[in-house]
């Protein structure tokens, strides 16, 4: 029962706005949990391990990115801030974009039953699940 408490935490941490979609936030700072969670077989547990890497690098450089940003707008005026703003969501909304797109491939890979689980912690929690084509294998 505590690590189904876990992920559904997991879950809620890292979940959209509108109906909130349902992450499982791969890469985040409790892989383990969705380990257990989905019984994750060795191949899914490489490529959780793997994906975990690739997010990093990619939102590192977006942070990075992001901080660059920031630094050479500290004494703007008002209207730059206000671009510099939109430019910094758009930043943003592309680290949640990688955080998504990683779930969407582990998803991918779960079996029918890792998927019912996910679905019914996500109904549980009133958050929209991430579809995935189950008659299609990326691998």
């Amino acid at each position: 029962m505590k690590p189904i408490c876990l992920i559904s935490f997991l879950l809620l941490c890292f979940s959209g706005t509108a109906q909130m979609e349902c992450m499982l936030g791969v890469g985040g700072k409790d892989n383990e949990t969705i380990i257990k969670v989905f019984e994750l077989s060795e191949e899914q547990q490489e490529n959780l391990k793997n994906w975990s890497a690739e997010l990093k690098v990619r939102n590192d450089l977006l942070r990075d990115k992001a901080q660059y940003l920031m630094k050479k707008n500290e004494e703007s005026s008002p209207e730059v801030l206000i671009t510099v703003s939109q430019e910094y969501k758009i930043i943003l909304d592309s680290m949640k974009q990688n955080i998504r797109m990683m779930d969407k491939r582990l998803l991918g890979t779960f079996n029918e039953a890792q998927y019912e689980r996910y679905t019914k912690l996500c109904n549980q929690m009133t958050l929209r699940p991430i579809y995935v084509n189950r008659s299609v294998d990326e691998n």
